[in-house]
């Protein structure tokens, strides 16, 4: 059976799974790190760009508080 839509339907499903792969990121306090890279690039292009070890960390730190700063909690 030839598809004609599979080439669109494929790059649309492929969209939504990297959108919900953000999402699922996102309730657990993890953000993208190649949308943190794209962001830095576009906004602040003269600024250094952090390593991903140092974004983990930098996210897990602003997530449960550390360093002094409040945690990002909902309760």
């Amino acid at each position: 059976m030839d598809c004609l839509n599979c080439g669109p339907l494929r790059l649309d499903i492929s969209r939504l799974a990297s959108k919900l792969r953000e999402g699922a990121r996102l309730m657990v306090g993890q953000p993208d790190y190649e949308i943190y890279v794209a962001h830095r690039g576009r906004s602040h292009p003269d600024e250094p760009v952090m390593s991903r070890e140092q974004f983990f960390l930098d996210r897990q730190a602003r997530r449960f508080g550390e360093g002094g700063s409040r945690a990002l909690r909902c309760c």
